[in-house]
């Protein structure tokens, strides 16, 4: 969030504008639609960018528009932005093109896609053990160096240090992040394809019938995968919480927390975790149900033995109409 809060702020000043995707991680979306309005009188229009409409696109576009901000594999919808359309759209504006490229690491280059600014959480996949907060913005020496200046600098002035430890640790697991994020990819493909199998109600980029599987294909570095996030829509607040209790009090499938790319699975409801601060109807309208059941789908363990965990709880709470056989490694 201070890479984000950090970016806008050297980006906008007082009454700028930014135009920004509606499919975003809470804490962001509340940044924009809260708090910057109200200090500082930036305002954002929110907008369904994967809908690829460029008249409407252009036309929430002001004189003020600073900023076209969006994540390239939504949390936690799983909507994958059209980088190449978006980035060419937002420069013809006259703005810059800022991404959020948390969920996919390794997978996608929105630099070489061409996004002027990318953001990463370095929390997550980056670091991998769920143990160290820190953030990242990558883009141009001109933009970082400006961010520096001792008199306009938005890092400078508000203070935003990355611990020196920290990221002296950061710098020694990068070597094995390409190797985790493969892992944690092809967990998270079969995980899909057999719950998909069952009849459920899967999201996961990596499936052909994901409207933007051939968009996520065309833009990804080969050999990485589709992403470790995927997400099961239960139906119910009161089925997903069951579920994922199951999994990590009866079978240790993995654990209920709202942070992603660990070496362990973690489960959470977005609609009342990390999407909590949208509106029961902002989060309708972008597609996350109150049974929507978050994964940061994990490497440890067999594929065999998490499968075989993940199986039992869906039998035991009855969460499966036709008991369908099969495992993750049949064909």
């Amino acid at each position: 969030m201070a890479a984000i809060a950090s970016v806008i702020l050297q980006l906008c000043s007082r009454g700028d504008h930014v135009v920004a995707s509606n499919r975003l991680y809470g804490g962001t979306h509340s940044l924009l639609a809260h708090f910057l309005p109200r200090v500082s009188n930036i305002t954002t229009t929110f907008l369904d960018l994967h809908a690829l409409d460029t008249e409407a696109i252009r036309s929430a576009f002001t004189p003020t528009t600073k900023v076209l901000y969006f994540e390239s594999i939504s949390n936690p919808t799983l909507h994958v932005a059209d980088i190449p359309f978006l980035a060419s759209l937002g420069h013809d504006m006259g703005v810059t093109v800022v991404v959020d490229n948390t969920f996919s690491p390794i997978i996608l280059s929105p630099l070489r896609l061409g996004a002027d600014i990318v953001i990463h959480s370095v929390s997550k996949y980056i670091s991998g053990g769920a143990d160290l907060i820190a953030g990242a913005i990558c883009g141009p020496a001109s933009f970082i160096n400006s961010m520096m200046d001792l008199h306009q600098g938005a890092l400078m002035l508000l203070g935003p240090t990355m611990n020196p430890k920290v990221a002296f640790e950061i710098s020694e697991r990068l070597p094995h992040l390409p190797l985790r994020i493969k892992e944690h990819c092809n967990r998270a493909l079969s995980y899909a394809t057999y719950l998909s199998k069952l009849g459920l109600k899967v999201i996961y980029p990596g499936l052909e019938d994901h409207p933007h599987h051939n968009l996520l294909k065309r833009m990804a570095n080969p050999g990485y995968g589709y992403g470790g996030m995927l997400t099961l829509d239960l139906g119910t607040k009161e089925r997903a919480y069951k579920f994922i209790h199951y999994l990590q009090n009866n079978v240790q499938f993995g654990l209920m927390a709202v942070s992603l790319g660990y070496y362990d699975t973690l489960m959470s409801c977005p609609g009342s975790s990390t999407s909590s601060e949208l509106s029961r109807e902002e989060q309708e309208k972008t597609g996350i149900s109150p049974g929507l059941v978050r994964m940061s789908v994990g490497y440890s363990g067999t594929l065999e033995q998490r499968w075989s965990q993940l199986r039992e709880a869906l039998d035991r709470l009855n969460l499966i109409a036709d008991q369908v056989t099969g495992n993750c490694n049949s064909s």
